[in-house]
């Protein structure tokens, strides 16, 4: 039986990246960097989980010569690069650049509605998090949610199942009582490799994504209800032999 849906948040509670490219950008001019990252760039990025992580990945492709001696020097500039990016990006939320995805708010509030359990699972920074959902559902949002992982909590960026790990634990509950929610492989990796059930709503920047093992595709939230994703989450579970594993959406 379904208790609990579990929530990434950038690309699946809203289609967050083209604001956080943007906020990249900018930190890349206000610190006077000549770097600029275009969206094919940014897909190509967003195989590496996590801000600082993408930066300096992008870095050692500009400087492969790196030296481990640089380290401390190295990871202040990343993460001043990463305080200016998390300003950037929370301002333009503020300014209302960024909102939640179809369906997204409807099926929250049937889900409280119903009793269930809601969590969210990222390995954004806390400070996006909020910005987001206290601009998406008020200054209470975090009432809505019994359990909340982020990078302060999950170090270890997904696909690593940490995140989702920790929820479970929290929530108390079996992976086969809750469903997830993604948008991306690495997301979709870490959340079956704590046994969860997931559902995909791709963005334009992870559609190329291998989403074999999710057990819907979907291009948003806006189409489906609660009994839908209750019959969904029985059909996957193990003892269902044959279980539909995919629907494909148009952009697949």
């Amino acid at each position: 039986m379904l208790h609990a849906l579990i929530f990434d948040v950038d690309g699946t509670l809203a289609d967050t990246e083209t604001a956080h490219l943007a906020a990249f950008n900018h930190a890349f001019a206000e610190f006077g960097l000549d770097w600029h990252w275009d969206e094919a760039l940014y897909t190509e990025l967003l195989h590496t989980s996590g801000g600082k992580e993408r930066i300096l990945r992008y870095w050692k492709t500009r400087q492969p010569d790196l030296k481990e001696l640089e380290a401390m020097a190295l990871t202040e500039t990343v993460n001043r690069l990463h305080e200016l990016k998390t300003a950037a990006y929370e301002g333009a939320v503020n300014s209302g650049a960024v909102e939640l995805r179809p369906g997204v708010l409807p099926l929250i509030h049937a889900a409280l509605e119903q009793g269930l359990q809601l969590a969210i699972a990222t390995t954004t920074s806390p400070v996006n998090v909020a910005a987001l959902l206290r601009r998406a559902m008020g200054s209470d949002w975090r009432t809505h949610f019994a359990a909340i992982g982020d990078a302060s909590t999950a170090p270890l960026k997904k696909p690593h199942p940490q995140v989702y790990r920790h929820m479970l634990q929290a929530l108390d509950l079996d992976a086969a009582q809750c469903l997830a929610f993604e948008d991306s492989s690495n997301g979709l990796r870490s959340a079956v490799a704590a046994g969860l059930a997931t559902v995909i709503t791709p963005t334009q920047f992870t559609a190329d994504h291998d989403f074999s093992a999710a057990l819907r595709v979907l291009p948003d939230l806006g189409a489906v209800d609660l009994a839908q994703l209750r019959h969904w989450h029985v059909q996957g579970q193990p003892s269902q032999p044959g279980r539909p594993r995919r629907a494909l959406s148009p952009a697949h």
